[in-house]
């Protein structure tokens, strides 16, 4: 049970680290101009097709840890419910009115935990971040088993 919850913790952060890391690289190579529309804080499809990639990549390295520690796919499974479940809590923002207090109008030089902060993902994205996670974890989990 142990090498379960280590496994599913592990593998959880690895994904963390690489969307945190590789995210923001992302930001710093395509500055502001590249990752939001002109003016605002609205993404990019250059930003969102990235964005997919690279959390595709980072849920496949989730997985593979995650069953790498475990020995088994039956922490893979845990780590996919995990990443729906917290994929879906973060769907409900989005889905939300806009907070009025927040900027609607983006400044020429942004920095990445600004733009962290105020970027407005779309809808459609933000629900299928949950199901890239899931196909990533599983295919993390069923790279660990032919290696």
């Amino acid at each position: 049970m142990g090498r379960i919850i280590g496994g599913v913790i592990v593998g959880y952060l690895v994904m963390f680290v690489i969307v945190f890391t590789t995210f923001s690289v992302a930001f710093l190579a395509m500055g502001s101009d590249g990752a939001f529309l002109p003016g605002s804080y609205e993404v990019s499809m250059l930003w969102i097709v990235v964005s997919i990639i690279l959390g595709l990549v980072a849920a496949v390295a989730g997985g593979f840890v995650c069953a790498l520690i475990a020995r088994g796919g039956g922490a893979v499974k845990w780590l996919v419910g995990l990443v729906v479940i917290l994929g879906i809590l973060s769907v409900i923002p989005t889905l939300m009115p806009p907070d009025p207090s927040m900027p609607t109008v983006r400044e020429a030089d942004l920095g990445n935990m600004e733009a962290m902060m105020n970027a407005r993902t779309p809808a459609w994205v933000a629900m299928l971040n949950p199901v890239i996670g899931a196909v990533g974890v599983i295919i993390g989990g069923r790279l660990r088993k032919t290696a």
